[in-house]
């Protein structure tokens, strides 16, 4: 099956903008996760303009605009969530929607009612928020679900197969199985098929709107390094990526050696050599390995 070509980026004046809007945000005291997540489509999607960054918002409050007022329990609000994006709208994902960069892009998933679990779950997440539900999101290794009520709830207690107490303290729900709430063994499953490990207490903590545009951005990145083609994605996303706060060391490496395999060969030494400096204070066999790189691609200068 062919899929469609990703969109095409926005002109440097607007990128510039926009990176410039994204890094200001992600340095706020407050940054807004629907703002992020549509700043990094309008970085992928030059046809995103200002008047779609506002219709994606108007969207969200829209949809929120159509919860029912206040419906009481976490259980009440996740059930609520479900009847009207899931069911209603009919907000999902499937196996298909990992080959398409658009399923990590919040406008087109709010156009197409596809994408990515975590994705999907920003959906959720700034819906239910707008709607005044307690909400958070949940970074679950491999599969990121959304939270209702209580942050640090209870337990899980796999073998009743539920949530102890999750009725008054604690839901879970998977966006992109259409918002089905999850018992404790639902979550048990969904870890151990993603890492094999048991779900532990701490993967239930919530997760802050940088780390979820982090994981956006990984997403991305990986999307992109299975295809060699769409090196100016992945050198993007590794772009914003360095433009949060809190960020690995290795994502200048990662950078570098993009611009080597698109043929920018002294950008590419030159951060080479920059990363050596940094990883060399703590490992002068990994720096001079980089070096060795960073040699190789000035010799193809020539």
């Amino acid at each position: 099956m062919r899929h469609p070509h990703p969109p095409q980026p926005p002109s440097p004046d607007r990128s510039a903008e926009l990176r410039r809007r994204f890094a200001e945000e992600a340095r706020s005291e407050r940054p807004d996760l629907a703002t992020l997540c549509l700043l990094v489509g309008a970085e992928a999607d030059g046809t995103l303009d200002e008047a779609g960054l506002d219709a994606a918002q108007v969207e969200l409050d829209r949809l929120a605009g159509q919860l029912p007022f206040r419906p009481g329990s976490p259980r009440a609000w996740a059930v609520a969530l479900r009847d009207l994006l899931g069911e209603r709208y009919g907000f999902h994902g499937a196996a298909a929607d990992y080959q398409r960069l658009e399923s990590s892009l919040l406008h087109e998933v709010l156009r197409r009612r596809r994408g990515l679990p975590i994705l999907l779950s920003v959906v959720w997440l700034e819906v239910a928020r707008r709607a005044g539900a307690p909400v958070y999101g949940v970074a679950l290794p491999g599969h990121f679900v959304v939270g209702l009520g209580s942050e640090s709830g209870p337990e899980p207690e796999p073998e009743s197969g539920s949530l102890s107490g999750a009725s008054e303290e604690r839901v879970l729900v998977d966006p992109f199985d259409g918002g089905r709430v999850l018992s404790g063994q639902d979550a048990e499953v969904l870890v151990a098929g993603a890492t094999g490990a048991r779900l532990r207490e701490s993967m239930l903590e919530p997760a802050a709107p940088l780390d979820v545009v982090s994981r956006v951005l990984n997403n991305i990145r990986a999307w992109a390094a299975r295809r060699p083609e769409q090196s100016a994605v992945g050198l993007w996303a590794v772009d914003l990526a360095l433009l949060l706060p809190a960020h690995a060391a290795r994502l200048r490496y990662e950078r570098a050696r993009l611009l080597v395999q698109r043929g920018e060969f002294a950008a590419g030494a030159g951060e080479l050599e920059a990363y050596a400096e940094v990883v060399g204070a703590v490992d002068q066999a990994v720096a001079e390995e980089v070096r060795r790189e960073a040699r190789t691609a000035r010799a193809m200068l020539n």
